[in-house]
């Protein structure tokens, strides 16, 4: 993934990004009072290329003016038939109310489509209101 959307660079996650990648889910998950398990349930986005690449799925960065504003990801699951989870979805606050996370929504759609999966899978928590109204449209 290497595209742009209005003031937006989408594009596929590099090693580099490890460090930012981490703190945007964690700036994220506190900012809505959840918690950052960076041993736990978080630890992927320090092994995107075990916990994405190697399975088949995709792990992007999204940019602004530069600078890293949110990450999108899918990876292969065991559940169902041939399917995938939708994962680490997080725009920071400024990246908010743009139209973006549908858009990201879409692409990641598209790239599950064009990879042949047949279920799209995902989980959310209920505190994250703009995230659930996103997925129930």
């Amino acid at each position: 993934m290497n595209q742009r959307w209005q003031n937006f660079l989408i594009r596929d996650w590099q090693p580099g990004d490890r460090p930012i990648a981490a703190e945007i889910v964690k700036q994220v998950l506190e900012e809505y009072g959840l918690p950052w398990e960076p041993e736990g349930a978080d630890a992927e986005v320090f092994q995107i290329e075990d916990y994405y690449w190697q399975k088949g799925g995709e792990f992007w960065v999204i940019e602004e003016a530069d600078r890293v504003v949110g990450t999108a990801a899918y990876e292969p699951i065991a559940r169902g038939e041939k399917a995938v989870e939708i994962r680490k979805m997080y725009l920071l606050p400024e990246a908010r109310k743009k139209g973006l996370g549908q858009y990201l929504l879409l692409q990641l759609e598209q790239a599950i489509a064009a990879k042949e999966y047949q279920e799209i899978w995902l989980e959310t928590a209920t505190v994250l209101k703009e995230a659930v109204q996103l997925y129930e449209k």
